[in-house]
């Protein structure tokens, strides 16, 4: 039920989402989907409106907002975040002042350096020790020293992680140092604090020097977003997780084929409902704030592609690894062989980043080999550019063979005369290939690298059907407490055959009304938003109010923690 308490969260040594009992709410900070912070939040937005127009108040207020919000947990967590502030901060400040080059480059690795070590530490100092207690253990070693709790603050990945963006973005000069007041309401602003999505600064610090007017405020579709992503974290994703999802992942060899087949996909619908759930709550109690984020989930499994699931799943973080360690890496520059082994290399590390566990490490490589391979055999299907080098009787027989892949000048002249030329695929340093006027005399083929979506583009639903079952047997391992019982998933999706019990009929609508929501055109939504912007606000407010009776009927008793937070 909406305001009941519970849920995981990103404490204590715990490196996989394990099945233990749930933490209070207390232990984890003030969770969206929860009476508590439907109170926190409605005193904050009352008084922030109260302040829209003294904009040094209205960011004192709000810091002081998201650290009472941060230190819900633990008020020591506040301590870190503020030192985090100050410490890039200063180097962003240093790095602004320096002249030097070299100077320049050593400010900008001490704070990469320094924000990697504190989640480092954090994050990944139990996987380290456990790993190194592993190896010792044959040996009869067993440095009980090593062993020390270390409790780890909820959402240090996503405000690290906005940290460092500052930093390099300051280093590459397309990014000003900003006031200390604005930089610590950047990063600790609590719609995105706990969980994203990443915001870089230059999306949010002007936001901060426009002047904010309630009046303008796009009430909604935020109420759309927090009513979409109520209903998908509190019906859709916690049902499917008490239901079927739990269970199967507890002891999979006591399940049957077909109840592990239904988990997997049940998980996968879990997950998105759940993330992308938080997060359209987070865009829009921000929106009603007046600070816009960008989107972080576009129907990511109705891609045709592995890059393009990519493209539509945690935006915000697909675009930072791109952007800070793809290209930093070499991107697609070097060669084929270096843009296969930066893609791999990125989603290792993207994987490691959701978790300290082997699990999560087997994911990214999973999903890096899935884009290498997918690379690889769109290289090896050219598709025809558009390329004017003189009239094809020009050329000799032999070569007119090998320009046109075999076919005759007249059929290339018609297909060309009716295509487009192909798109760029949008990775970085590509550039669309720019159409040339069709002359039928002067027609010279010339073979391109294609984009990744050729394949999809010959049988488009064969291909979301391959990408979704890919990145369900991606979520296996991802989801599963450790190593072992994911490879105990596998077998007994092939071995124990049968039908089980807790595949009914309500798990499935359940996980057809999440898969639907992939395909609705957006038009639809956006027609429907815009038919209730005209309603009165009364009317506005009763259908709110008995979409969330709805919500709070049909959801399970309790608020399932947000999934990420088991990680």
């Amino acid at each position: 039920m909406v305001g009941r308490r519970s849920g995981p969260a990103e404490v204590g040594r715990h490196y996989a989402p394990a099945p233990q009992p749930r933490p209070t709410e207390e232990a984890t900070g003030v969770l969206f989907p929860t009476m508590t912070f439907a109170l926190f939040f409605v005193v904050v937005l009352g008084v922030s409106w109260k302040l829209h127009d003294r904009p040094v108040q209205w960011k004192l207020f709000v810091l002081a907002a998201s650290y009472l919000f941060y230190g819900w947990a633990d008020w020591k967590f506040c301590l870190l975040l503020a030192g985090s502030t100050v410490g890039n901060w200063l180097v962003a400040l240093a790095l602004a002042r320096a002249r030097d080059d070299r100077a320049r480059r050593a400010w900008m690795g001490l704070g990469v350096v320094a924000n990697l070590a504190l989640l480092g530490f954090f994050k990944y100092y139990g996987f380290f020790v456990d790993s190194v207690l592993a190896a010792l253990q044959p040996l009869g070693l067993a440095p009980t020293a090593l062993l020390v709790q270390v409790a780890l603050p909820v959402g240090i990945s996503f405000f690290t992680f906005c940290a460092i963006s500052y930093v390099i973005d300051v280093y590459r000069d397309e990014q000003e140092p900003v006031a200390l007041l604005d930089f610590a309401v950047y990063l600790s602003f609590f719609p995105h604090l706990v969980a994203g999505p990443i915001v870089r600064v230059s999306e949010f610090e002007p936001q901060l020097r426009r002047r904010r007017n309630p009046d303008n405020v796009d009430a909604t579709r935020a109420a759309r977003l927090i009513c979409r992503g109520l209903f998908k974290k509190v019906v859709i994703a916690n049902y499917l997780a008490t239901a079927i999802v739990d269970p199967v992942f507890v002891a999979p060899s006591q399940h049957t084929n077909w109840e592990l087949l239904v988990g997997a996909w049940a998980y996968a619908v879990q997950i998105y409902a759940d993330f992308s759930g938080y997060t359209d709550i987070a865009i829009g109690i921000a929106l009603l704030m007046g600070i816009k984020f960008p989107d972080n989930f576009d129907q990511p499994y109705s891609a045709r592609s592995i890059q393009e699931f990519w493209r539509r799943w945690h935006m915000t973080l697909s675009r930072w690894l791109r952007d800070y360690l793809y290209i930093p890496l070499g991107g697609n520059r070097g060669g084929p062989h270096a843009e296969y082994r930066n893609l791999f290399l990125t989603m290792l590390l993207g994987g490691l980043w959701h978790g300290a566990s082997w699990n999560f490490v087997i994911w990214g490589a999973f999903h890096g080999s899935g884009l290498a391979v997918e690379r690889w055999m769109a290289m090896r299907e050219p598709k025809p550019a558009y390329v004017d080098l003189g009239p094809v009787e020009s050329l000799p027989p032999e070569e007119r063979g090998r320009r046109t892949g075999g076919a005759g000048p007249q059929r290339w002249s018609e297909r060309l005369g009716m295509s487009t030329p192909p798109a760029s695929d949008d990775r970085p340093g590509d550039e669309a290939t720019a159409p040339i006027p069709y002359r039928p005399d002067e027609v010279t083929v010339v073979m391109d690298r294609p984009s990744v979506a050729t394949r999809a583009e010959m049988n488009p639903w064969l291909a979301r059907l391959w990408v979704f079952h890919f990145v369900v047997a991606g979520w296996i391992f991802f989801r599963a407490p450790d190593l072992g019982v994911a490879i105990s998933y596998f077998v007994s999706l092939l071995t124990n055959w049968g039908v089980g019990s807790l595949v009914t009929w309500t798990v499935l609508l359940a996980i057809a009304v999440g898969m639907a929501g992939q395909f609705v055109p957006r038009r639809i939504g956006d027609a429907l938003e815009f038919r209730v912007s005209k309603l009165p606000p009364m009317a506005m407010a009763l259908g709110v109010g008995l979409w969330l009776v709805i919500i709070n009927l049909l959801g399970p008793q309790g608020v399932a923690p947000f999934i990420y937070f088991q990680f």
